[in-house]
């Protein structure tokens, strides 16, 4: 429980246990049992109010947005996201993007009507996401046990990762849609290098998680401009001649992908594991 140190002044009830507060000039959102029951605009909240949460939503549009998804979620069920959202935050010791009340709590609520309709969505990150976002995926894993716990819904591992990828956005800026686009890139190179091997490669091996895990870096190195040195180019470029073309392949991919040029330092870091891949295939053949 938290306590409300200044009274406050009702600026929207939106419904029984939410309402939106202007408190010290700002407007917060106070959770709590019955908190919102025959509130009106313009209404005290006197200081010492005891209330299960507060988030500030700062941004009108989300605040917008925000309301909208409280009107289509049920009140109980918008109470166990904010559980979700709560342990996430206090796990990670740190602030949440505000959009994470929004996009979270509308995904899970039309996640797990799919579940109950039996319309299970095939994640194609998913292996990217479990190497990628380890620690957001073992949230996410807890987000699912809540779930379980709360309201007997089993949430499959897609789903999962899905719910990793909104943790993961909100605490890089909000963009979904950055995160989701490095868990595409990650996958489409990923069958790149498949295809010109003509090989499978397994997503449980080490060779695997340390690959994707060079283009998570790989990408945000390119978008901050902070090159990586490779004092080894001509050796590589000589000894793993495929590997190399397949490397430079890939950061054609890179670079348009992300509008940024790919330095050979990177393309050579890139060929060296693509060989790994092609030796790992040779040894078990």
């Amino acid at each position: 429980m938290k306590t409300i140190i200044n009274s406050g002044i009702v600026v929207q009830s939106y419904n029984n246990n939410i309402v939106c507060v202007r408190i010290d000039g700002k407007e917060k959102i106070l959770f709590s049992k019955g908190i919102g029951f025959g509130r009106r605009f313009g209404d005290k909240i006197e200081e010492g109010t005891e209330v299960e949460r507060v988030f500030v939503i700062e941004d009108e549009d989300n605040l917008k947005n925000f309301k909208q998804v409280i009107e289509k979620v049920d009140e109980d069920f918008f109470n166990v996201c904010e559980k979700i959202i709560t342990s996430i935050s206090e796990e990670l010791n740190e602030e949440l993007n505000e959009r994470i009340h929004i996009g979270l709590t509308d995904h899970l609520n039309f996640a797990v009507k799919r579940i109950a309709n039996k319309e299970i969505i095939e994640n194609p990150f998913l292996m990217e996401i479990k190497v990628l976002y380890q620690t957001e995926y073992m949230l996410a894993k807890k987000a699912a046990k809540i779930l379980k716990d709360e309201i007997n819904v089993i949430i499959p591992d897609g789903e999962i990762g899905l719910i990793a990828l909104h943790i993961h956005s909100a605490r890089n800026s909000g963009m979904l849609s950055n995160t989701i686009k490095n868990a595409y890139l990650s996958n489409m190179i990923i069958e790149y290098v498949e295809k010109k091997l003509k090989i499978k490669i397994d997503k449980n091996s080490l060779d695997y998680a340390r690959f994707v895990t060079h283009i998570r870096f790989a990408i945000k190195r390119m978008l901050i401009d902070s090159p990586v040195k490779n004092d080894f180019i001509w050796e590589i470029k000589c000894k793993y001649k495929l590997s190399y073309s397949i490397a430079k392949d890939v950061s054609k991919v890179l670079g348009e992908r992300l509008e940024k040029k790919v330095s050979k330092d990177e393309i050579a870091y890139l060929a060296m594991h693509i060989e790994r891949f092609r030796m790992a295939t040779i040894k078990k053949n």
